[in-house]
């Protein structure tokens, strides 16, 4: 039986879907105002992985993951770069579906955007007025009564009346509300801000709802696991809960699942103390196979520690698991058709029992560097019961075997195959258009792209010239 940790009653529960066979998964995505930092990678990588281990186990996963593109953030890079939050919101959308193809994050069943659903927020909020949870001040900012919402903290496991007292995180700025603790639903527009019409007022809604109604629409009012990191438990999901549950009278997540903070050389990562790493910018040293497979090297509710040292060392564990996979299928290449013989079925046999400790990890709540662990136990199984003289059956049996569990972590047991010349041709021209369009940044990306697959350019007057290094 699959056991998960639940944020929500802090201990360790028997994973059971709503619907047998089914599993139905929110994870809290980026807002996309710039390149997504290690901090995002982290829960993408953790919940990616967790997905792709239900899948294993049979499950029908129906995972879902929004992309937040109307954001104060936004707003300002936007107002910064004399463009609008829709054009800075999209570039950064594609940028960050890059950095997730390089790490091999699978892509959700769907990726909502907030700016696409905001029929659904005004009809959530609408319902929450009905309901009395939720009235509009004169302003028409529309503010959700958190006190009659009586289970109010049940995931944070905060009391209300200690937040009343001294947590200010959870206050928005303003005269108009009847209490403190009250969160925006919908907000009146600012000049030059982007907005929609509403029964209340010109405005755009609040960060908390915009997930409450992108997970009703694409997963229904009960879902089973809902995502995130540690810091989104309060007041996001907090906040979450209790506006679902108020609207649609039902329990909204059955399963809080939240991954613990990454740290830069044992300190907060943070703009002001220069330890601050976009995933863009660790793939100009590594390979993001790399990043991921650094990210399962600790368990996931487990804070984690980014040194180059660990980075270094997550490179050499990756190496060995590739070099094992590459070496049985050199073996496989000059390996007969032939049956597994008796004393190979017998070490067939032992190695099934580094799967069963894989299963073993992932099904106590996910844990991944248990799973890792097994793997290089059959890693090493393999180099050490491989040789020329094995049947092609038993090699093909303890491939398979390896590659389903990197599979399972989303690590790729085979190299990226060499890149082809109609490709490298096509992004010298790319590369060629952004330098006359003056995106320079565009250009020296594409030249370092191609440098990390071998291709070296040299810039001459008959035009780009290039040879594989």
């Amino acid at each position: 039986m699959m056991k998960l940790y639940n944020t929500l009653t802090r201990k360790k529960e028997d994973f059971i879907p709503l619907d047998e066979g089914k599993v139905r998964m929110y994870v809290c995505g980026p807002t996309v105002y710039n390149y997504i930092h290690i901090g995002n990678a982290r829960p993408m990588i953790v919940f990616d992985t967790v997905r792709r281990y239900m899948e294993y186990r049979g499950y029908e996963v129906n995972f879902v993951s929004n992309f937040t593109d109307v954001d104060d953030k936004i707003i300002a890079k936007a107002i910064e770069e004399g463009s609008s939050a829709e054009e800075v919101a999209q570039r950064f959308i594609r940028e960050c579906k890059k950095d997730m193809e390089g790490m091999n994050v699978m892509p959700a069943t769907t990726h909502p955007l907030a700016t696409n659903e905001i029929d659904g927020m005004i009809d959530m909020i609408s319902q929450l007025i009905e309901k009395g949870y939720a009235d509009p001040a004169k302003d028409g900012t529309v503010y959700f009564r958190t006190r009659k919402f009586k289970e109010y903290g049940k995931l944070s496991h905060k009391n209300i009346d200690d937040l009343q007292a001294g947590h200010r995180d959870i206050k928005v700025t303003g005269d108009l509300k009847e209490d403190a603790l009250d969160f925006v639903l919908w907000k009146q527009k600012k000049e030059g801000e982007p907005y929609w019409e509403s029964p209340w007022c010109d405005g755009r809604p609040g960060w908390h709802i915009e997930c409450s109604v992108m997970s009703r629409k694409y997963l229904g009012d009960e879902i089973d696991i809902h995502a995130g990191g540690e810091d989104l438990i309060f007041p996001h999901h907090e906040n979450e809960i209790a506006q679902s549950e108020a609207a649609n009278g039902v329990e909204f997540s059955k399963y809080w699942m939240h991954n613990a903070f990454l740290n830069i050389d044992n300190r907060k990562m943070s703009k002001s103390m220069g330890n601050f790493f976009t995933v863009r910018e660790v793939s100009e040293k590594y390979e993001l196979q790399v990043l991921r497979f650094f990210m399962l090297s600790a368990h996931y509710r487990s804070p984690l520690n980014f040194s180059a040292d660990l980075m270094e060392a997550a490179k050499s564990g990756l190496e060995r698991i590739v070099t094992a996979a590459e070496h049985i299928r050199h073996l496989l290449k000059s390996a007969d058709d032939a049956s597994a013989t008796e004393p190979e079925a017998e070490l067939l046999e032992r190695a099934r029992t580094y799967t069963e400790k894989f299963e073993a990890a992932m099904d106590d709540d996910f844990n991944t560097a248990d799973a890792v662990s097994a793997v290089f136990e059959l890693v090493k199984f393999c180099n050490t019961h491989t040789s020329q003289e094995s049947t092609g059956a038993y090699l093909k049996c303890l491939y398979e075997q390896l590659k389903t569990l990197c599979d399972v972590l989303g690590i790729l047991s085979e190299k990226e195959e060499e890149i082809l010349d109609g490709e490298i041709e096509r992004l010298i021209a790319e590369r060629q258009t952004a330098r006359k369009e003056k995106n320079f940044a565009r250009a020296d990306e594409i030249r370092d792209l191609l440098l990390q697959k071998g291709i070296i350019l040299k810039d001459t007057r008959e035009g780009v010239q290039w040879k594989r290094a």
